[in-house]
């Protein structure tokens, strides 16, 4: 096949537009050959659960699937009865950019809180967690965070705990959508069980795509007794691979050794330095509207500035109405494209 793409191009739109880790590439080529007993009875899949339980402990049991709005669904739906409701913050993933999936596949109903940083804290949460015995309100018995959160904002180890302890108080259980959950692990500087298990986590969605892999996710059961049904609900939600191995050969590759945390260091330190080049140029008519903790960086500008900008250099409004884009780095984000994008934002701006 011919090359129809070029490949030394890179925009700033999402982590999304990076293709796969030549390690993760690696890992699928070393995967086949042969024969491996399908859905999930192979040997890949088997030694993959041995890796999860290292990150995350002896009780983690991992349930590959194919995409971010798959393990979301599935997890949720596992985690509550047809007439419960999660709490989650009103930019969150599933509530704004999974198309209603959680609604229409799963029937559960989302409960959603504004919040000005992408941040659920125990008071937020209880703006919408009240309720319960009344048969006229869907039941609020989970609630969900995202780590980092769709405003590129980060869950110290500690508020996870306090989330935890108080969502479990009022007998609700915690899922974390980790989309980004190794930008997270990286720039906290810790290990994931410290910021899921040991902090009351009790189901995870635990993203690969955004970190270099083909394809692939993981619903991660923290907490059995909190989820229900799973082995049979990835199948029903369409989620359930028959050559599983192949997603399950590229998380042993990212989870065995350090390349989940050099791929997210790398688009943290790209996001950062994107950042601070802005910051250090003083720019007129460039803000900024969230800190830069992880890989992600939000703006403000003027729309016609931002307009021209994407004609050379791809990226997303966030929200048009204030002018606030959103610039992310990824894995294979190089100093060089952050400077060239700089330059352009510097020429436009001075236009």
């Amino acid at each position: 096949m011919t090359r129809l793409h070029d490949a030394s191009w890179r925009g700033f739109a999402s982590d999304n537009y990076a293709g796969t880790h030549p390690e993760i590439l690696e890992a699928i080529a070393d995967a086949n050959g042969g024969h491996q007993i399908a859905y999930g009875e192979d040997v890949y899949t088997e030694h993959l659960q041995q890796v999860v339980k290292g990150h995350f402990g002896d009780t983690a049991e991992a349930f590959p699937v194919f995409n971010g709005t798959g393990a979301n669904v599935t997890a949720l739906t596992s985690m509550l009865p047809r007439w419960g409701a999660v709490v989650a913050t009103s930019t969150a993933h599933i509530h704004t950019d999974e198309n209603g999936a959680p609604e229409r596949i799963s029937g559960l109903k989302l409960l959603t809180v504004p919040t000005p940083d992408g941040k659920l804290t125990p008071d937020l949460i209880d703006v919408e967690a009240w309720g319960w015995g009344d048969e006229h309100r869907a039941q609020p018995l989970a609630v969900s965070i995202t780590q980092t959160t769709e405003l590129g904002t980060l869950y110290t180890p500690a508020e996870v705990r306090a989330i935890a302890d108080h969502v479990h108080s009022r007998g609700m259980t915690l899922h974390m959508d980790g989309a980004r959950i190794s930008n997270a692990a990286a720039a906290l500087g810790v290990p994931f069980r410290e910021f899921t298990t040991d902090a009351g986590v009790d189901v995870v969605s635990f993203g690969g795509t955004k970190n270099g892999l083909l394809y692939g996710e993981m619903v991660l059961a923290l907490t059995p007794e909190a989820v229900d049904g799973l082995i049979y609900l990835r199948k029903l939600n369409m989620q359930l691979a028959s050559k599983m191995r192949f997603v399950s050969a590229q998380f042993i590759a990212l989870l065995e050794g350090d390349l989940w945390l050099r791929s997210a260091q790398h688009a943290n330190a790209m996001a950062a330095r994107l950042r601070d080049k802005l910051e250090s140029s003083r720019f007129q008519g460039l803000g900024f509207t969230q800190k830069t903790q992880a890989n992600a960086v939000f703006a403000t500008l003027d729309n016609a500035v931002a307009d021209r900008i994407r004609e050379r250099v791809r990226f997303y409004d966030w929200d048009r109405a204030r002018g606030e884009v959103r610039w992310m780095a990824a894995f294979d984000t190089t100093e060089d494209d952050v400077d060239r994008f700089v330059a352009v934002i510097q020429e436009e701006l001075g236009r």
